[in-house]
Order: structure tokens, then sequence, then C-alpha cells
């Protein structure tokens, strides 16, 4: 297998290849600073230089067992990591970047980061509360959990807009799973798409002007990985969208915030299986 690193770039509306590794690597974030990405891969994560694509290990000490729900606080200052090591169902744990220490944030188990606010006060992550998979806040250091949905059949992938008024997320209702907004504390809920896509992992970008999401075939269960799928932009209010490109890909393509700073930008993943 061949896991291949793009960058689109909006204005051009091109995606270039930055870099190409043997094996399965999955979920690129880029960091704050403008000159690198993260992204995981056999339990573990990677700086990836955009100078200079490398697979760079970055030390999360005794967490090895990672998934690929991670990400840094808007200041970079601070990396978010979902691992299962110590509880043996998925945590998540923060540390210094890069070079602290995981420390726990997440009591119950599992809960998997997938956002945090411009301001760097709250996270969304998803968890399993009562067997169903909701959206949940808290502060950067798990207090204060708040589940902020109810009458999903499963919910994932929360990301803040822009100005850190809404919350993002595919949902599923009735068999069919599409994006939805609400207030950071679970009001004015929206329903954001409504076509016969499977719409999940919406990434609003940092300047709100655009949604980026993946969109499966009709029919797909769940979010699987090696199926044909498309990147899709909406506007941030909500509105018409339109495909970006077409890949082979799925999870890990899109699973976590991957925009540039300026917009401008945005990396994925995917997948060659010869």
């Amino acid at each position: 297998m061949k896991s291949i690193l793009h960058i689109y770039d909006l204005d051009a509306r091109r995606a270039d290849v930055l870099a190409t590794y043997d094996g399965h690597y999955e979920a690129p974030n880029w960091h704050p600073a403008g000159d690198h990405l993260l992204v995981n891969g056999q339990g573990r994560l990677f700086r990836v230089p955009l100078s200079d694509p490398r697979l760079a290990p970055i030390d999360t000490g005794f967490a090895t067992r990672l998934n690929n729900d991670h990400g840094v606080s808007p200041d970079g200052a601070v990396l978010y990591l979902s691992d299962k090591t110590e509880t043996g169902k998925t945590c998540i744990y923060r540390m210094t970047y890069p070079n602290g220490v995981p420390k726990r944030v997440t009591q119950i188990v599992p809960s998997y980061w997938h956002g945090v606010s411009p301001l760097g006060d709250v996270i969304a992550y998803a968890g399993f509360r009562d067997d169903i998979c909701q959206i949940i806040t808290a502060d950067p250091n798990g207090c204060g959990e708040q589940i902020l949905t109810s009458g999903f059949a499963h919910c994932d992938g929360p990301d803040f807009s822009a100005d850190g008024q809404w919350i993002w997320f595919n949902g599923e209702k009735d068999g069919v799973v599409d994006l939805w907004r609400m207030h950071r504390d679970g009001s004015a809920l929206e329903r954001m798409t409504r076509d016969d896509s499977v719409n999940w992992f919406p990434h609003p970008d940092p300047t709100g002007t655009h949604v980026l999401y993946l969109a499966y075939p009709p029919g797909t269960k769940g979010h699987p990985a090696n199926l044909p799928v498309n990147l899709r932009l909406m506007p941030a209010q909500g509105g018409p969208c339109r495909d970006l490109l077409g890949i082979f890909g799925g999870q890990g393509s899109l699973n976590v915030p991957s925009w540039s700073l300026d917009g401008k930008a945005f990396a994925f993943f995917s997948y060659d299986l010869a």
C-alpha cells in the first residue's frame, strides 16, 4: 500500500503531491507555524516538513497506539492525541508540542479528539456515552464535559467555525448521514446537507469562508477506507456545494482539521493499493 500526501491549492484548483510513503499513513494536520504537517501511522505520530517531506517521528512517550484523531491548539503549543495504550479504549491526551509528556484529558472512554475552538479554550470530541457516539465539549483539561447531541444514531467529526460560534459535525438520523451545525452550547441545530451522499468530517476554513468535507457514495455504512470518495466545499453559511476532487480514500484522508492558517490550501491523503 502507498499513502499519497497532497496539498490542494484553492486558488489554482489543483492538488499537488507532496510525498508518497510506503505503508498506511493518515490524517494530516497543518501546524499553525505553516512549515510542517502532522500525520499518523503504525500507532505513532510524525512531523512532515513541507520543504523536506520526510516522516520525522514525534516522541509521544508511552502513547504508542495512536489513532488518526489528533491536532494542535491554535497557537501550535499543544498537541492533542487519541490513544488506547493505557486504557484499552481510545482516550484523549494533551502534551506540550513537540517535547512534552502526554497528560490524560478524558476520564470516560472511548473518546476521540476532533477540534479545538479558535481561542483554544474548548475542545470538541466524539465519544460513546450510553452506547451512542455523541458530540461532546470540555475545557482543554477535560473538565466540564457536556454532551451536546441527542436524537442521533451516531455523531462524529466535530470542528469549530472560524468565529468559534458554531460546531459542525456529521450526524446520522433515520439511516441518513448529513452534515449539521449547532451553537457551541448545543442550541440552534441546523441540517446543512440534503443529498444522497454519505457526508463526513466537515472542516470550516480559518477565514470563515468555506467548509471542506468528505462525501461517500450513497449507501456507504460508516466511514470506511479504500473507496472512491469526493472532496467537497460548501459556503460557510451553507448552500450549494461543489466537488473539488475525486480520490481513492475515505477513512484517513480527511479525518481532522487540515487547512493552512490562511485558508488557501489544505492537506489530504489518497491511497494506492497496488
